[in-house]
């Protein structure tokens, strides 16, 4: 089932071979290029019916956006139940560090402060930061001299 749309479609062959090395860790297995570029093939695939069930299952529903939900049922139509749990765990992850980022950004907000105002008073951090990291290699009479000067 090769669908071919004139783009070329592939993941990342280091990203790829990490996860390969990692799931192999601790054996002695390798796994040649051929065997690679096979597994990425079958995931390209797999990405493809997966993505192609769950935007029939959003339009039978009258819906433009697939949903999390929508990959959930197509894996369970695809007999996949067994990486259901694993998935709700990264949604869960996902939507922890969203919050987190919106949380982040809130203060940032509320802080009533331009982004050249929070690089600036960053600049001046990383400045104070270095001075004082200098002044560790400095002789006293070094260290008064600087603090006079910025004065």
């Amino acid at each position: 089932m090769e669908a071919n749309t004139g783009e070329d479609v592939s993941l990342p062959k280091a990203t790829v071979q990490k996860i390969i090395s990692e799931v192999l860790a601790n054996t002695d297995i390798t796994v040649s290029k051929e065997a690679r570029d096979l597994i990425i093939d079958g995931g390209i695939e797999f990405i493809m019916i997966l993505a192609s069930m769950a935007s029939d299952m959003a339009d039978t529903e009258n819906k433009k956006t697939i949903t999390q939900e929508h990959v959930i049922k197509a894996l369970e139509e695809l007999e996949f139940q067994d990486f259901i749990p694993q998935l709700n765990d990264v949604i869960n992850d996902h939507q922890k560090l969203l919050k987190q980022k919106q949380i982040r950004d809130s203060k940032l907000k509320k802080s009533g402060l331009s982004e050249e105002e929070l690089i600036r008073q960053q600049e001046e951090l990383f400045k104070k930061s270095r001075s004082r990291l200098n002044s560790q290699h400095q002789t006293p009479e070094e260290l008064k001299k600087e603090q006079e000067q910025e004065q």
